[in-house]
């Protein structure tokens, strides 16, 4: 099994979240670790960039550089803040320092001249001369000497190329969506040239995957990539079959897409499917949907979502060196519990109504069963096929091209609020191509049918549940949401009788999202 079966097939042995405090020191909701060498501190900060007013218009290397230093400066403040608090690494988003909607000619005075730090080494801020066109790798140099810190940051690059070169473009130069790591003395560490380009014509894709790995003295080594590498297999999956990388930064420009792919969604999950650290920084444009960043353990995150406020915000949190470990799912949840019981026997006998309708021994109403409809609606700008979820409990099952969904359930009160269950497997092909199988517990944007897979944000149905599927991949991440963009942490991961299932109990706020989304990486 691969490292992320491996990794998922776990229960999470405890939750503890906590949001950061505006310019502070993240609070744990969990004891500190007693040997405070094991851990380190890190930041990320989300940004509110100074956006040029016409990407399109051509400009001068002056004009652009007036511009990117105004984001600089911001940098500079969050850098200086971050090592009061102790911080040992910081991480900027995608997009931070020249902001974005260029076209190739028009970011060109954007980019700064990168060479390659595996065979240059330099340090920028003590050799500012050594290279022209280099004035923003100064600035973050000299911020990480200043700051004592690692620094990680994304800005545009170009290299120039030769006719020579058969991948060389047309205007004799590579240009690059490039993040960049700097060591606590200034000194350029490591590059990375994102692979997986969102609708960016203004940067080419590397000819080869750049496989980023930088190490620290206080917490070893870190995988780098960003924003849309997160979905695919090269370099993001790759990079974590090397089981040293126990860190990932994360620059990125997400724009938010309920109800699955919201940033701090897809941040927590792969966090907890490859026993990661993420440490993660978004672009904060609330209007463009652009907000969610974190510190994502495997147990725990720090996160900020914010669609109301206009300000930037940084995170700090205390980390673990090593990932707090997993508990095996088998020393667990026990035969003694009888929603859990229930659920086994059903995957004994997936067609034993009778035995999933007695979840309950009082006088509770009539359980559902799959008397209810099938139909379809659009979730994600994919056909989805659902089945409603009505009354206090019972099982429902909903199938597509080979996947099954169950949902076992159970409901302290049954709100005015209709819940559908979906399944989709297939070729996803709007925004991006990618193979996906996909089994979702969701609250629907009214109480019709069609508005099942609108994006919502506020909810007040609780629910206790297994939500499981005979998923044919070893790379499913297990998503939570509850009412206000609030994280939760699964009780129970992992697979019985070639299922994958998720088990919740006590939610803190009414659900929003349960879903188990896999990637079938070698259908692409």
């Amino acid at each position: 099994m691969s490292r992320a079966g491996r990794q998922l097939a776990l229960l999470l042995c405890s939750c503890c979240v906590a949001v950061a405090i505006p310019g502070g020191l993240a609070e744990e909701g969990c004891p500190a670790e007693p040997h405070q060498a094991s851990r380190y501190v890190a930041a990320v900060y989300e940004h509110q960039s100074f956006l040029s007013p016409d990407p399109l218009a051509l400009t001068s290397r002056e004009q652009a550089l007036e511009l990117m230093h105004r984001n600089l400066d911001v940098y500079e403040q969050q850098v200086t803040t971050a090592a009061r608090k102790g911080a040992q690494i910081i991480v900027f988003p995608e997009d931070g320092i020249h902001g974005f909607n260029f076209t190739r000619t028009s970011i060109y005075p954007f980019l700064d001249f990168m060479p390659s730090p595996r065979s240059v080494r330099w340090n920028p801020c003590l050799e500012p001369h050594r290279f022209n066109d280099t004035e923003v790798l100064q600035r973050l140099s000299c911020m990480a000497m200043k700051g004592e810190m690692f620094l990680v940051a994304n800005l545009g690059t170009k290299q120039p190329c030769h006719s020579s070169d058969p991948g060389c473009p047309s205007d004799g130069r590579y240009q690059f969506n490039t993040n960049v790591v700097f060591s606590s003395n200034g000194t350029l560490v490591d590059r990375y040239r994102k692979h997986n380009l969102y609708f960016e014509a203004a940067f080419d894709t590397p000819l080869e995957v750049d496989h980023t790995v930088f190490d620290t003295p206080f917490a070893g080594k870190f995988g780098v990539f960003t924003c849309f590498d997160i979905l695919f297999f090269d370099p993001a999956v790759r990079l974590l079959q090397d089981s040293e990388v126990k860190h990932v930064v994360y620059p990125t420009a997400w724009m938010n897409q309920l109800p699955l792919l919201a940033a701090i969604q897809i941040q927590r999950v792969f966090a907890i499917a490859f026993g990661i650290n993420l440490l993660a920084a978004n672009i904060h444009h609330p209007s463009l949907g652009m907000t969610g960043s974190g510190i994502h353990t495997p147990l725990k995150s720090f996160w900020h979502h914010s669609m109301d406020s206009p300000e930037g915000h940084l995170i700090i949190a205390e980390v673990a060196r090593n990932p707090p470990g997993l508990i095996s799912a088998g020393n667990a949840t026990g035969k003694t519990d009888p929603f859990h019981r229930k659920f086994l026997q059903l995957l004994a006998d997936p067609y034993s109504e009778k035995d999933a309708q007695d979840v309950h021994c009082d006088a509770a109403p009539k359980s559902t069963t799959n008397a209810s409809p099938t139909f379809n609606s659009e979730m994600m700008y994919d056909n989805f096929t659902l089945v409603p979820v009505w009354g206090r409990d019972g099982h429902v099952h909903v199938c597509a091209h080979g996947l099954c969904c169950h949902l076992l359930y159970q409901r302290p009160t049954v709100s005015q609020e209709l819940y559908a269950l979906g399944v989709f497997d297939g070729l996803h092909t709007v925004h991006g191509t990618y193979y996906v199988q996909v089994c979702a517990l969701v609250k629907c944007g009214g109480l019709g049918f069609d508005t099942c897979g609108q994006e919502i944000t506020e909810a007040m149905g609780m629910f206790e549940f297994h939500l499981w599927g005979n998923f044919s991949t070893s790379y499913i991440f297990p998503m939570l949401l509850t009412s206000g963009m609030m994280l939760e942490t699964p009780d129970q991961l992992g697979w019985e009788s070639d299922q994958y299932f998720l088990k919740k109990r006590g939610l803190s706020s009414g659900l929003v999202t349960a879903a188990l989304y896999g990637r079938l990486y070698e259908r692409d």
